[in-house]
């Protein structure tokens, strides 16, 4: 199941709370002969990345399983996703070395099968019920309500999750500091709908001033598909941070020609440009154009990381009042890129 976006924490009765975890979404399946299989939302199999994950799960074998939950690393100062992501190395000899360097730890969050037995349509509260006692079979523990105390891996728990709105205000409000993401809030009564929304995600945002120095065209070729956003370091350097697409599809055409007629300049030509083709971008168009840097948008983001947006920035407002040149990497606290 997914999650849809929301400002607020959902209220009422039937709800109930659980961390947003900020890690590798990951299915767990065991088989009948102990085999251990870790996959990603996407399908692809992680278990060669943790084997350490996978020699803890293979330890304790409660039976036939497939659950839902979270891979994450777990250091003193909290959840460390950039160190998650050096897991996914190619070479097997780095692998082994990082997973006794950079352990692993997986969370649990919901059961879907058992043996023969599918677990998908029942509610929820039977399926962490039937969790917290497979868990248990395994010697696998149960995440404090205090997630400073979480230990660090390789640690194989189940997630804490409440009724109480209050507790899950706590959550959220200590979510920042110990790298998590929000909260999500889930129906106790809600059966598991694979591929769909049925969630509710909250999570912390921040707003910063950024420069406008370009823009992809969008699928259809009519108008903009997202706005290529800059700021500048100590140097007068424009340096990519992320985009922004947060458009309907009039206003992309309307886009298109605000911006034409500042189409021709060099914003990045200098710092750090959009990236171009990866394995993670096969299929998808990296052509941008570049623009003359004189717009600023006010945007909305949750993480930065490598010295960007980790994720698509939501577009708030235009800021005719900001000149360009004073949008700088000051806004997010840290250090601009290396470049050059």
């Amino acid at each position: 199941m997914l999650a849809t976006s929301e400002s607020e924490i959902p209220r009422g009765e039937g709800w109930t709370y659980e961390p947003k975890w900020d890690g590798f979404r990951t299915i767990v399946a065991v088989g009948e002969g102990g085999d251990v299989r870790l996959v990603s939302r996407d399908g692809r199999p992680l278990g060669r990345y943790f084997p350490e994950i996978v020699e803890l799960v293979a330890e304790r074998p409660p039976g036939a399983f497939v659950a839902d939950g979270e891979l994450l690393v777990i250091r003193p100062t909290g959840m460390e996703f950039d160190q998650l992501q050096l897991r996914l190395h190619p070479a097997e000899s780095r692998v082994r070395k990082l997973s006794g360097e950079i352990p692993a730890t997986l969370i649990l969050f919901d059961l879907l099968r058992e043996a023969d037995e599918d677990l998908a349509s029942l509610p929820l509260r039977t399926r962490r019920e039937r969790l917290a006692k497979l868990a248990a079979s395994a010697g696998a523990g149960v995440m404090p309500d205090d997630l400073n105390a979480v230990p660090p891996g390789p640690e194989l728990l189940v997630a804490p999750w409440t009724a109480d709105v209050t507790l899950a205000e706590a959550w959220f409000a200590d979510a920042a500091g110990v790298g998590q993401d929000g909260i999500v809030a889930k129906r106790e009564e809600q059966a598991y709908l694979s591929g769909e929304r049925g969630w509710v995600k909250v999570k912390h945002r921040t707003t910063a001033d950024c420069v406008v120095g370009g823009y992809r065209v969008a699928k259809d070729g009519q108008g903009v598909g997202s706005l290529l956003l800059g700021l500048y370091d100590g140097d007068g350097v424009l340096h990519y941070v992320g985009h922004t697409s947060s458009f309907k599809a009039a206003e992309r055409r309307q886009l298109r020609e605000v911006l034409a007629p500042l189409e021709g300049g060099e914003s990045f030509g200098r710092g750090r440009g959009p990236g171009g083709q990866s394995r993670w971008s096969a299929g998808r168009d990296t052509e941008w154009v570049d623009l003359e840097p004189s717009l600023v948008c006010e945007v909305s983001f949750d993480r930065v990381q490598y010295g960007r947006f980790r994720h698509a920035a939501r577009f708030e407002r235009w800021r005719p009042d900001r000149d360009p040149r004073s949008c700088t990497f000051e806004q997010l606290g840290i250090e601009p890129p290396s470049w050059g």
